[in-house]
């Protein structure tokens, strides 16, 4: 009998729990390769310090954390991080400040163009979106606020969830109410 079967149950439950880990191990491990560029000490990097700290938080295991320590210091073989930052407008002007960490930026810009227009959103030029935002203590907050309709902020959320989703995208900055 099917959907009977206690192990499948099981089985699927596990992968589902364990491709979300997978996610937020990997960007926890890039977060912690950005910062290690610094200095790979953590007494006397706090911004790795802080990465650890987080990683730490979700239960990384801690070869992870020191692998990622290593890449990131350059004594581990492997395709260099960068931190880039996108803009982008979504349903019903709203604006997107994307920033993401990435080791292949044309890959990155390929999957977030795709995300857009599957979800009513545009690829916008650097510069053209930033007006909308100030920077204040490396967050984006927004200068000015817009409304949008509910069928919008519908559509807005399924747009963020999708860019959230993407392994590369750490943070989103909208500037709707």
């Amino acid at each position: 009998m099917s959907g009977h079967s206690k192990w499948s149950t099981i089985k699927h439950q596990k992968a589902a729990t364990d491709a979300k880990r997978s996610q937020i191990f990997s960007k926890m491990a890039k977060m912690i390769t950005v910062a290690a560029r610094k200095g790979d000490d953590p007494d006397m990097n706090p911004d790795l310090r802080a990465a650890i700290d987080k990683a730490k938080g979700v239960n990384m295991p801690a070869d992870n954390i020191e692998r990622a320590i290593k890449k990131g210091a350059g004594k581990l073989e492997g395709a260099q991080m960068e931190n880039v930052r996108y803009e982008a407008y979504g349903p019903g002007g709203v604006a997107i400040i994307i920033e993401a960490i990435t080791d292949n930026n044309n890959r990155t810009v390929a999957e977030i163009k795709h995300i857009l227009s599957k979800n009513n959103g545009k690829f916008a030029e650097s510069g053209s979106v930033t007006w909308a935002f100030e920077n204040a203590h490396g967050k984006w907050e927004a200068k000015h606020k817009i409304e949008i309709s509910e069928e919008d902020a519908g559509k807005l959320d399924r747009l963020l969830e999708a860019l959230d989703d993407n392994d590369d995208v750490q943070n989103l900055f909208v500037n709707s109410e």
